[in-house]
């Protein structure tokens, strides 16, 4: 994507053209499009682990994984997100760049992204209605917190440290945290 591409507004649709040309890739806010920066070695170990184990579970079923490399799209909003890790389980979201209806959604904390990870994306994730969980992964301690809907669509936070199993009830996975940290040196 050109700088002037970078400086401008952008409908949806030029920045989906532009997504697809270029060699980085930007998340979309409202017509602004922001570069993304590269990841740790422990960010990637920690994203592929849990994209390793989800893939593992939901093979044969009727939910899909997707790593870094697929977006999110928040209609309401106006907004595109490359979430590390997300699971769909809606045979209609067919879209080919992005998901509409992700059920879990998962953030590998990084000192340039946690302050936005915790606060702006927590709010508008939020927003999808098939949002049943939003998880955050530290890369620099053994902790994850997970966001769940409840019932009557309250969010509970439920966190995980050390030794724990991570329970991901929106696909029925159930992951040890030595799991979740394996090759990583923490």
């Amino acid at each position: 994507m050109s700088n002037q591409a970078l400086k401008s507004v952008l409908t949806v649709e030029e920045y989906l053209h532009y997504e697809e040309l270029s060699d980085i890739r930007h998340e979309y806010i409202q017509g602004q499009v922001y570069a993304m920066s590269g990841g740790s070695r422990e960010h990637d170990l920690i994203s592929g682990n849990i994209y390793m184990a989800l893939r593992i579970h939901l093979d044969g079923g009727r939910c899909q994984v997707f790593s870094a490399n697929m977006k999110v799209k928040i209609n309401r909003l106006n907004l595109f997100y490359y979430p590390d890790v997300s699971v769909t389980c809606n045979p209609q979201d067919q879209e080919k760049y992005f998901l509409e209806s992700p059920c879990l959604i998962v953030e590998v904390l990084s000192p340039s992204t946690e302050r936005i990870d915790r606060q702006e994306k927590l709010i508008n994730y939020r927003e999808l209605k098939s949002l049943q969980e939003y998880v955050l992964v530290s890369q620099t301690e053994k902790k994850v917190e997970v966001y769940r809907r409840g019932d009557r669509g309250d969010w509970n936070l439920e966190t995980f440290y050390q030794d724990d199993i991570v329970e991901l009830k929106s696909v029925g996975l159930q992951l040890p945290l030595s799991e979740i940290y394996k090759q990583v040196g923490l």
